[in-house]
């Protein structure tokens, strides 16, 4: 019984912070570092980033007066109670724009992911009063699996929709990752945050054959990496490290045939559509170049990184959504890194 995902419905904030996280990097990055940071800031690719965090004064940013990191970093306490009111808002808008794209019938199975925060009932038990979903429907929250937890998402729709062919899953992801600013002066962490925004994604998995076919899954993890990419929760939020080896390891997990056969099966690269996590730039130049993709191959993804940043796990789901929309080849991969260092795919089929 194939799996379909129908339609993908997106949602970010209203205040666009990147331009601010620039300018207070730049000031505080340690020794001699600031000119490299804001040129390294200049290529990241990214033009804007959006926050849940409510405006300072005079509309300012949430590391000017009057915002919520103007008199120092909150502790994780504070960060939660901001993630439990506004997860839940910016979850519901995105399933809103799910349903102006297709009719959301009945809905059996919520499916929802998201590693930026914590709370009890959570967040998917919150969404589902809210939006009116029988309290029979059976829910599952993935939690704390970071970028690629898009693809466990929908890897778990896929086979809720192959064991029962009449459910109609609603999968739902969701990051803040703006809550999360830490006290660095050195450069890779502020490099790290530098990437980072919030945004929310909905999708509708189901047996009808419309969007894209989704078929089997795949992961890798790669060797001696697991400190290249984590997240410490800490007394002061959930402190995200991002190694500066994260591309190369990338780009030689991805010159092992054995890999790239894994993800492709065994059909070439370049006749396939990839859309790919936008971590970063050159987490993307790493991909194409290793796979030596043609240059417009990962256009949907660096449109999600420009004008969105990384979401975490909601940042696949965006650039779905972006290839749902335009023409693509027949046959195609998700692909996204994480912790782990590890990679999670899904190979999918347009049915247009």
């Amino acid at each position: 019984m194939p799996a379909y995902l129908n339609a993908i419905g997106t949602a970010v904030p209203t205040h666009d912070i990147h331009h601010a996280f620039v300018e207070w990097a730049t000031a505080r990055v340690d020794d001699a570092s600031p000119k490299l940071f804001s040129r390294m800031a200049a290529r990241s690719g990214i033009e804007h980033r959006w926050s849940v965090l409510p405006y300072g004064d005079n509309r300012g940013s949430p590391v000017g007066p009057g915002g919520f990191y103007a008199a120092g970093m909150p502790g994780t306490a504070a960060r939660m109670q901001i993630y439990g009111e506004a997860a839940p808002i910016l979850g519901i808008a995105a399933v809103d724009a799910l349903a102006a794209k297709t009719g959301l019938g009945d809905i059996t199975h919520f499916v929802v992911a998201s590693c930026t925060g914590f709370v009890a009932p959570g967040i998917d038990q919150i969404i589902a009063g809210r939006i009116g979903l029988s309290s029979s429907v059976e829910r599952l929250l993935v939690g704390f699996m970071g970028c690629y937890a898009a693809i466990a998402a929908l890897r778990c729709a896929r086979h809720i929709v192959r064991s029962e062919p009449t459910a109609r899953v609603l999968v739902l992801t969701v990051e803040l990752s703006t809550l999360h600013l830490q006290d660095a002066r050195a450069i890779e962490p502020l490099l790290a945050m530098l990437q980072f925004a919030d945004g929310a994604a909905a999708a509708l998995v189901t047996g009808e054959a419309q969007g894209i076919e989704l078929e089997r899954g795949f992961a890798a993890a790669l060797p001696d990496s697991a400190d290249l990419i984590r997240w410490d929760v800490t007394d002061r939020g959930f402190a995200m490290h991002l190694g500066g080896e994260v591309p190369q390891r990338i780009a030689t997990a991805l010159s092992d045939p054995g890999f790239v056969a894994l993800a492709t099966g065994g059909l070439p690269p370049d006749q396939l559509a990839w859309a790919v996590h936008a971590g970063g730039r050159s987490i993307l130049d790493a991909v194409q170049k290793s796979l030596d993709l043609p240059d417009d191959a990962l256009a949907a993804s660096r449109d999600v990184l420009r004008a969105n940043g990384n979401m975490s796990s909601a940042t696949l789901m965006f650039v779905l959504a972006a290839m749902l929309d335009a023409p693509m080849a027949e046959r195609g991969v998700a692909l996204a890194f994480g912790p782990g260092l590890a990679a999670e795919g899904l190979a999918f089929r347009s049915v247009s």
